[in-house]
């Protein structure tokens, strides 16, 4: 519950400034004229009374409050209001302030004019928040201030509120009209039926047609039947593909004012949603130091939910993940050929060795897909020019760690890995690109 302190009278910032001018004539008078020095006091008293005058014409509020969503989704404008009703009609100057956690907005405070609405004569004002980071954000004090129709005094009151906002993975890629149109005119669509021409299950066999894949021919029908006859076969359906996220450090430094964890999540979520219409099955996996979650296996969309709060229950952790535990654990519950999606990424290449290691060994028993977001700021330092020696060096740095991040991702494509790499606005539509073209290709199970 709201709880509503006290109306104090405050003096305003005009009054401010009026008090400092007056000081150097008051200085004056007492320098010119010593025995009128009780002026000045007389005057401040006089002004402090004009001030304690104004603000109490400035009236009373009746009632306000703060109201907030209980949801929201990390990059969201997400709107905070503040409503006030007073009791007189014309209220000037009136503005709120918010005391709140960062993960809402960067500083934590925000700054709110009221206006006049038309219709009700109270008073409200907006602020756009931005959530940088998920987990549940408190909303702890709120101001509200007004002045009197002099400008020199206002009236002050505050609350602490006990508000929370739940920041949830951004979803808004899987609510665009692009992809919920993609999916219902696909082949994998919304209604699940049987799918001739892919997969690996039998389904029937056709006349063979020019433009067909040759594979495909069933050399002993075509014996039996002295002509050439292709396998159509059915979709391949019900794959395991798990998403799995390093949220060490790396992951937890900021791309384009958001952590690179929480583009991978929604890219994740993203194809998830995509592989879920497809009738695979998907489940999250989240390590830093030692795991921190494994989901059961989702096959259905209406269980689609159970991802998006798993996600984002996925921590920020400032360390170095251990991928030996991690992928070694993420081994032992799996009992089937997967697609295995790993979202990471690294700065230093001796640590990334232990990365390339740990992904060898679950190439022999699974399909692997590595996912990094390219590093903008290295290919802006290196296309700088050398205006001076320190950008040189700069550049030439930069490049360098380029070169052995570029070495790095070299090794894992030459072990069998599918690597994509691409700026944080590409990553999650070229994941289901490469999605499709594995699951045509019928490689997972």
């Amino acid at each position: 519950m709201s709880r509503a302190l006290a109306f104090p009278v405050v003096p305003t910032q005009r009054a401010a400034w009026i008090a400092a001018g007056f000081a150097p004539i008051a200085l004056l008078i007492a320098a010119v004229s010593p025995a009128l020095w009780v002026v000045a006091p007389v005057l401040a008293v006089a002004f402090l009374a004009l001030i304690a005058l104004d603000a109490m014409l400035a009236g009373r509020v009746e009632e306000w409050h703060v109201v907030a969503p209980a949801d929201t989704e990390i990059g969201q404008p997400t709107p905070l209001d503040v409503h006030a009703r007073f009791d007189r009609r014309k209220v000037s100057g009136a503005e709120a302030a918010l005391e709140f956690d960062p993960r809402l907005a960067e500083g934590g405070r925000a700054t709110i004019l009221l206006v006049p609405e038309p219709d009700t004569g109270a008073q409200s004002g907006t602020f756009k928040a931005l959530p940088d980071r998920r987990g549940t954000a408190a909303i702890t004090k709120a101001w509200l201030r007004w002045t009197g129709p002099l400008g020199l005094g206002a009236r002050q009151s505050s609350l602490d509120l006990a508000q929370e906002v739940r920041i949830w993975p951004d979803l808004s890629p899987v609510r665009s009209k692009e992809l919920q149109t993609f999916l219902r005119d696909a082949q994998t669509g919304l209604i699940a039926r049987r799918i001739r021409g892919e997969g690996t299950q039998f389904e029937a066999l056709s006349e063979y047609e020019p433009g067909m894949d040759r594979r495909r021919i069933d050399w002993k029908a075509s014996a039996r039947h002295n002509h050439l006859y292709a396998r159509e076969n059915e979709s391949e359906r019900n794959n395991p593909i798990i998403f799995a996220f390093d949220c060490g450090q790396a992951m937890c430094e900021p791309v384009n004012g958001m952590p690179r964890i929480d583009r991978a999540v929604t890219a994740a979520l993203t194809c998830s949603y995509v592989a879920l219409k497809g009738g695979d099955r998907v489940a999250l996996f989240g390590f830093s130091q030692r795991p921190q979650l494994m989901t059961p296996f989702v096959s259905d969309t209406r269980a689609f939910h159970r991802l998006q709060s798993a996600a984002a229950g996925l921590d920020y952790d400032a360390s170095e993940p251990n991928f030996t535990l991690a992928l070694a654990t993420l081994t032992s519950k799996l009992k089937r050929r997967s697609l295995i999606v790993l979202f990471s990424d690294f700065t230093d290449p001796t640590a990334a060795q232990l990365m390339v290691e740990s992904i060898g060994r679950l190439v022999s028993k699974h399909l692997v897909l590595f996912v990094t977001i390219a590093d903008s700021e290295l290919e802006e330092m290196i296309a700088q020019e050398p205006a001076s020696i320190a950008t040189l060096a700069r550049s030439v740095t930069a490049d360098s760690l380029l070169h052995q991040r570029q070495i790095v991702l070299q090794r894992l494509r030459q072990m069998g890995v599918d690597v994509i790499e691409a700026p944080y606005d590409q990553i999650g539509y070229q994941l289901i690109d490469s999605y499709f073209r594995i699951k045509r290709s019928e490689a997972i199970g």
